[in-house]
């Protein structure tokens, strides 16, 4: 390619491009939640930094320290965090923000803040010393609050439907921001040289159903007896496996190819472990808006009410055909279980 025919090529929409101009839909928009959104992404941006460095500079492994999960924190676990909190704080739009790694609501001192943000600042930080891909998932809310105070707990408890925007960042092979407001999915790359997002998965729609199963087999003596049903008939279809340990990874590779990713109840965690407010809502907002389907397995994820910052839900995601097919198949179980329950009371 000569000079003049590469300089002819279009540099692309960027991501501050996009935002305002799909600002512009909407007439009565005030701009705060695009400024919202684009201080998300320049701390995406300082992850990523980070995230680059991690195998040159002190900011790998165990910080020694666990989080309010219980989980062993990770150096940039606490770097991610500090980052993202930072840029909302600042950016003014925020009044309160929840994060996985912290156990109360933070304040962030902008009273007149319209908006709540629920983040898992670092998913899967478990593989960041073996290089494998990370990510970053976040949601917002409007307060329910007047203005003019802080942010309260009863902000912060809302259903995945009263969603204004969800999104995730994926640090890997290169790095992506995916976010909706309700109004589709796009996707945008990282171009570090430049140190712009470009419009890169215009409209992203996931397939109704798909080849690739993800959850974690290593736990399947735990499983329910319906989900080993659906494992085996997984087997049986020569799907491929394919779980990395890193929810955004897994979720991403299925959203474009098709696919189910699964976290069910086991003896060991009935309730599941994936977090309802950090993870579970967002990525089902975003997944309905590509066509697709999320549930714990007989309720939609967005309609769960939370009681607690925490809480923890199982969670099926991804192509509908796929995501239904579970749910008839734990229908089913828990029909045959009452059943012989009923069978057993009666004799």
């Amino acid at each position: 390619m000569t000079i003049t025919e590469n300089l002819a090529l279009p540099v692309g929409t960027t991501l501050d491009r996009f935002i305002m101009r799909k600002q512009e839909d909407f007439p009565f928009a005030t701009g705060e939640l695009s400024q919202l959104l684009r201080d998300i992404a320049l701390a995406a941006k300082i992850v990523n930094r980070a995230i680059n460095h991690a195998g040159l500079t002190d900011i790998g492994g165990a910080y020694g320290k666990q989080n309010v999960q219980g989980e062993d924190q990770q150096k940039l676990d606490v770097v991610a965090n500090i980052r993202f909190i930072r840029a909302l704080r600042n950016g003014g739009e925020v009044c309160a923000i929840i994060s996985e790694e912290d156990e109360e609501v933070i304040q962030t001192g902008n009273h007149k803040g319209k908006y709540i943000v629920a983040i898992d600042p670092l998913d899967g930080s478990s593989n960041i010393d073996v290089n494998v891909s990370i990510g970053t998932i976040f949601s917002v809310y409007r307060r329910l609050s007047d203005q003019g105070c802080e942010g309260t707990l009863e902000d912060c408890l809302q259903r995945g439907v009263q969603q204004v925007a969800a999104g995730y960042i994926i640090y890997g092979s290169s790095t992506m921001l995916v976010y909706t407001t309700g109004c589709g999915v796009n996707g945008f790359t990282y171009e570090t040289s430049l140190g712009e997002f470009f419009l890169s998965h215009p409209n992203i729609t996931i397939p109704t159903t798909g080849s690739i199963y993800s959850i974690n087999e290593g736990s399947y003596n735990q499983f329910q007896p319906a989900i080993k049903q659906y494992v085996e008939l997984c087997r049986e279809r020569n799907y491929s496996a394919r779980y990395i340990g890193s929810l955004v990874a897994d979720f991403h590779r299925n959203m474009l190819k098709g696919g189910i990713y699964m976290y069910p109840s086991t003896t060991k965690a009935p309730n599941g472990k994936l977090r309802l407010l950090y993870e579970a809502n967002a990525l089902a907002f975003i997944v309905e808006q590509a066509g697709g389907k999320a549930s714990n397995g007989s309720e939609r994820i967005m309609e769960l009410y939370p009681t607690d910052l925490h809480q923890r839900c199982p969670l099926y995601i991804g192509s509908t055909e796929m995501v239904e097919e579970v749910e008839r198949l734990l229908a089913s179980s828990e029909a045959s279980v009452s059943s012989t329950i009923s069978a057993t009371a009666h004799n």
